[in-house]
């Protein structure tokens, strides 16, 4: 039997609820494979800083550094209470830029993927969507102006000023590229590489490098795109699209651009991958108006566990399984509060209850 040491950080605001129905997936999946997850919750976030004084606690640190994998909540607070925390201590600058860098996880995949059986959940036309909408957005996600040198302070004639870096070296992207060419070869060899060289040098050294890389990848199509064009484009024809590769400020954008061409960022899970660690999270907030309500959707946060179990665990049958429920759930014509609105023509129902109907299509699949 093979065992894994599953981190579990709840998070803030609407967290908690939907890391419970993640964990009745993982319990079902230990029932039907030959598998054992040791999960142990730990704070983070803004609710670790009111709890520990300190949003990424030592305790949490010790328990992400043993285990296999981390699956985390989404964190933060409304914009009032986030002046209750110091502002380094915030729960994205105090805890989430620590965590990836800690991890050096540089790689981000989030997933566009939106089946006939979602359409009605996006805003765009269905002549736009077509058959549907499945794109790969691959993230580097601790380099750039996140993770560059940051300044602020007052000039010589008082007038204050903020200086930040945006800061890569080819090494960085060398590896996001060749996790990019990677995916690109096993879906439908066509990467887009989404950049802004007409303005910044850091673009340039990025196509560089590109393009070199390019070269141990010949069956791979590159199409070099500016980043305002992509932005364009994923509105009016996002199944020009497959595998994207971007640096870290524009994969910000542009995939919760993927969430709202979507219908909701509820509808996107994501997982970020190092050499050595990996975690899974929402790419969505932590919705403090909502939180408590039991109204969220937690499609999100079980695809996170649906790509922690192909990523980290290799278990892709069963991944492909998780997937299927859920979308089984929505076919069925379920929904959520958050994400359809009263007279939609949906059966609405909570939290809990759509992830007991995860649980429940999940039971009803062959295992292998």
């Amino acid at each position: 039997m093979s065992k894994y040491k599953i981190a579990l950080l709840d998070g803030d605001g609407i967290g908690p609820e939907i890391m419970t129905e993640a964990v009745k997936v993982l319990r079902l999946v230990e029932q039907r494979n030959d598998v054992s997850f040791e999960l142990i919750h730990t704070p983070f976030g803004a609710s670790a800083y009111f709890e520990c004084g300190d949003p990424f606690p030592e305790q949490t640190k010790k328990v992400c550094d043993e285990a296999d994998a981390i699956l985390k909540g989404p964190i933060g607070l409304n914009h009032e209470d986030s002046k209750k925390i110091p502002v380094d201590m915030q729960p994205e600058r105090g805890a989430l830029l620590p965590l990836r860098r800690r991890y050096n996880t540089y790689a981000n995949f989030r997933p566009v993927y939106l089946p006939q059986g979602l359409a009605h959940f996006s805003p765009l036309k269905k002549e736009i969507i077509g058959d549907g909408i499945d794109i790969m957005i691959i993230r580097e996600l601790v380099g750039g102006l996140y993770f560059g040198n940051k300044e602020t302070g007052v000039n010589a004639d008082g007038i204050r000023y903020v200086k930040e870096t945006l800061e890569y070296d080819e090494v960085q992207i060398r590896r996001i590229a060749k996790v990019a060419f990677e995916t690109a070869m096993k879906r439908k060899k066509v990467l887009h590489n989404i950049h802004k060289s007409n303005v910044l040098k850091s673009s340039v050294l990025w196509n560089e490098i590109i393009e070199e890389t390019a070269k141990d990848y010949p069956e791979v199509k590159v199409i070099h795109i500016l980043v305002d064009a992509a932005a364009t484009y994923l509105c009016l024809n996002p199944g020009q699209f497959d595998v994207m590769v971007m640096e870290n400020m524009f994969g910000d954008i542009l995939s919760d651009q993927g969430g709202g061409i979507l219908g909701s960022l509820g509808l996107m899970p994501s997982a970020c991958l190092g050499d050595t660690k990996a975690y899974y999270e929402p790419s969505h907030g932590s919705a403090p108006d909502i939180a408590g309500k039991n109204i969220a959707n937690p499609y999100s946060m079980i695809g996170s566990v649906a790509m922690m179990l192909e990523m980290s665990f290799g278990m892709d049958t069963e991944a492909k399984n998780v997937w299927h429920a859920m979308q089984s759930v929505f076919a069925q014509g379920y929904s959520t509060p958050d994400l359809s609105k009263p007279g939609a023509g949906v059966k609405m129902i909570d939290t809990q209850s759509f992830g007991d109907l995860v649980v429940a299509e999940l039971g009803k699949l062959p295992v292998g």
